[in-house]
């Protein structure tokens, strides 16, 4: 700066150096937003907000100088002032970026050239300068001034880091610091019974909760809980379920992670698949329910490569470590053999498939050869699972094969001989939310091949093997190997953080705001990451239109939707726009839009769509437990939740006749239009409660498919029917419907 200063007059470079003085005194320090080495472009993260002339503004500047200004010779002056080096430096110790100063210097030129009456200070500046009694870098402060305006965040950049700050995440749950927590890791491979053990410690305390990572694991648990006489709730984000008849909350509670209480104290706590700290999506949830528990003893159970990273953690908590270590119960074997075609499938085998296509035509071809199938997939309904999983279980079944996705990985008891992978090929996502292909981890390959052989069901042995030749030597080197020992565990910004943000910068959008906070964000790399906000921003710009406050805008971004399905996100938009205009989500207007009653699929298309619906009414449900008054009737939306589940099931239960319809047939499932006046009968009906049995014509009548006048009508055409008459095929001697005796003409009476 010495030199740059040297090249200006006295009087310049004294006015500069004062003015960058007192801004870098407002700043405290100079700011290069991307310093973190996470992006030197963070400035198209800001969107300048606009400045607009007041024209009631009398021009002081004007009045002064004797004259309004030369805008041709003004755009001159202002295009040589933005093109000076120097000015771009000051600009990146003022924490502008290159970004942000091509926002600034576009905004500035529009600014000066479109306002009629200018500040005094700025318009006295410009007209010494056209003067030839100025400099061009004497403009610096007043463009700095305007740049502030339209990018609030370079005045409260400080505040900003400091929200944004997530180094110490322990220090966010004072309740679990203030208490001697005892943490006990339960480590092993799939089918060790490490799970199990926990388990005995959660029913024999006096309270207790258990954070597992799926609804079907927090319902397992819940029903086994209740079995063993252990009073036990479950909660997840779409239900709740008491086992106290009369509505008191018991003393265990079995949910999904994310739905962890950090508030409640708890004798025993239960973390299962504590190596899901490292997802991408929702390591957070882990994390938090680690960190947060208000448990004497918390029992963690995962995969040996969590330990250190746990040991880590803990010793950020001044809390101490048990390792209990666990080896599988049954043996595992890898097949030297291929599986090379689907004519050598054997009772028993599960085929791995990653994506659904494989899945659809898989279990096809199966089936053309007189075999019996299950499919379990990712997107199916708990119920349809669960029903498949019992079908593929039982002994008595004619069903002895399994196609799934590596869903099976967890959550399900399958008694399962041998593991086929079908593909090692399977999509993922990484950290910035791109989707790649590539060849399956080795917790990924262990989790899914641990499902053969499962102890205490009917192969006391398991093997795995490819459907490829070539595949086989690459999954050998995969299950050889141990595990990468996790590094990171997963954060995610807090609604309170998020408003913090939103009260510094209230013009920024949602989005916006939530990608600032993960540009600015400090976290401990050693221990933690940033998870992935991919999805939270899509559904904020989704709705970015509807007019919502901040904190109901940031719990609808965290619904748990695949952004993949076009009718689910579609049918999001719709329960926001309801809920900003205050008009409840009624079951009438949800079975308008989701075409109830539902009919069976007749293809693959039909069944994606019901999958769709299946999620959507899901949507429904856990909405209704965060804004219960516009989303009232969570009873009956999971009564048509079942009646759906049902239908699924039955339309995947004859999958190959699906398939073979979607050659030839069109979906049949959307909603009709013309047929919802008579759905919103049944569905007033089906609310009443209406009896099922009686009379036909009475159970017609009540639910509004038959009129007394209808009814009339109907007997009148009955009796006409029933008169015995005379008509041209009786004379020619066919005997017809009422045979010869009744075509006898009736004698005259004597």
């Amino acid at each position: 700066m010495i030199k740059f200063s040297q090249r200006l007059s006295g009087r310049l470079a004294a006015r500069l150096f004062t003015s960058r003085h007192i801004l870098q005194g407002k700043t405290s320090a100079p700011f290069l937003l991307g310093s973190r080495g996470k992006k030197d472009d963070g400035g198209r993260l800001f969107t300048p907000v606009p400045i607009r002339p007041n024209p009631d503004d009398i021009n002081v500047g004007a009045e002064l100088t004797g004259g309004t200004l030369d805008k041709a010779e003004m755009l001159k002056v202002i295009l040589k002032f933005s093109n000076r080096k120097e000015i771009k430096f000051l600009c990146l110790e003022n924490g502008i970026d290159s970004n942000l100063q091509q926002q600034a210097f576009t905004s500035f030129r529009r600014y000066c050239l479109e306002t009629d009456a200018l500040p005094a200070d700025l318009h006295v500046v410009l007209s010494d300068i056209l003067q030839g009694a100025g400099h061009v870098d004497d403009i610096f402060p007043y463009f700095l001034r305007h740049v502030k305006h339209i990018f609030p965040h370079l005045e409260c950049m400080d505040d900003l880091k400091k929200i944004s700050d997530l180094r110490q995440p322990a220090n966010w749950y004072p309740n679990a610091r203030g208490i001697n927590r005892k943490i006990i890791f339960h480590s092993g491979p799939t089918n060790s019974g490490k799970t199990y053990h926990a388990m005995e410690r959660f029913l024999a305390a006096k309270s207790g909760v258990y954070c597992g990572p799926l609804k079907l694991l927090a319902s397992e648990v819940y029903n086994k809980s209740n079995q063993r006489g252990t009073p036990c709730d479950l909660v997840t984000g779409e239900e709740r379920k008491l086992a106290d008849p009369n509505g008191n909350s018991s003393k265990h509670v079995a949910c999904t992670v994310e739905m962890t209480s950090i508030n409640t104290p708890y004798e025993v706590a239960v973390i299962d698949e504590i190596q899901l700290l490292r997802d991408i999506g929702r390591g957070w949830a882990w994390t938090r329910a680690l960190l947060g528990l208000m448990a004497e003893e918390i029992h963690v159970c995962g995969e040996p490569g969590t330990l250190e990273l746990l040991q880590k953690i803990c010793d950020t908590t001044h809390e101490t470590l048990e390792v209990r270590k666990y080896k599988r119960l049954t043996a595992l074997h890898i097949e030297n053999q291929a599986l090379m075609s689907l004519d050598n499938v054997a009772p028993g085998d599960c085929i791995v498939c990653f994506s659904k296509n494989d899945i659809y035509s898989v279990s096809r071809e199966i089936e053309a050869r007189g075999k019996e199938v299950a499919v379990i997939y990712g997107g199916l309904p708990p119920g349809t699972k669960l029903a498949q999983a019992a079908k593929f279980n039982d002994p008595e079944n004619s069903c002895k094969v399994l196609v799934a996705t590596d869903a099976i990985g967890m959550g399900l008891n399958l008694s399962i001989r041998r593991v086929i992978f079908y593909s090692i090929i399977k999509p993922t996502v990484n950290q910035k939310g791109e989707k790649e292909m590539d060849t399956i981890s080795v917790s990924q390959a262990l989790q899914i091949a641990g499902r053969a052989g499962r102890y205490g069901m009917k192969w006391d042995e398991g093997y795995v093997t490819t459907y490829k030749p070539e595949d086989l030597p690459t999954l050998k080197n995969i299950l050889s190997q141990i595990p990468d020992p996790l590094t990171q565990a997963g954060l995610h910004p807090t609604a309170d953080m998020i408003e913090l943000y939103a009260y510094h910068l209230p013009n920024a959008t949602l989005s916006n705001l939530m990608e600032i906070f993960v540009s600015l964000s400090t976290v401990d790399d050693s221990l933690y990451f940033m998870c992935n906000t991919e999805d939270f921003r899509f559904l904020a710009e989704t709705i970015q239109h509807v007019p919502l406050p901040l904190r109901a805008r940031y719990i609808f971004c965290c619904a748990p939707i695949n952004r993949q399905m076009p009718f689910v996100c579609s049918m999001f938009l719709k329960y926001a726009r309801r809920y900003s205009k205050n008009e409840p989500v009624t079951f009438d207007w949800l079975c308008n839009q989701c075409g109830w009653p539902f009919q069976l699929p007749r293809t693959i298309i039909d069944l994606v769509h019901l999958e769709a619906v299946f999620d959507v009414l899901d949507l429904y449900l856990w909405l209704s437990y965060r804004f219960p008054d516009l989303f009232p009737d969570e009873k009956l939306v999971r009564d048509i939740q079942k009646e759906l589940d049902d239908i699924i099931q039955q339309g995947v239960f004859q999958i190959t006749k699906l398939l073979k319809n979607s050659e030839t047939a069109v979906s049949t499932n959307t909603p009709d239009e013309d047929s919802f006046v008579i759905r919103q009968k049944k569905s007033k009906y089906y609310r009443e409660s209406a009896p099922q049995g009686g009379k036909l014509t009475e159970r017609l009548l009540a639910q509004g498919l038959l009129t007394p006048a209808m009814l009339q009508e109907l007997k009148a055409e009955w009796d006409q029917q029933a008169k015995p008459s005379r008509t041209a095929s009786d004379d020619e001697g066919d005997d017809g419907f009422l045979g010869k005796k009744a075509r006898r003409k009736p004698r005259k009476p004597k």
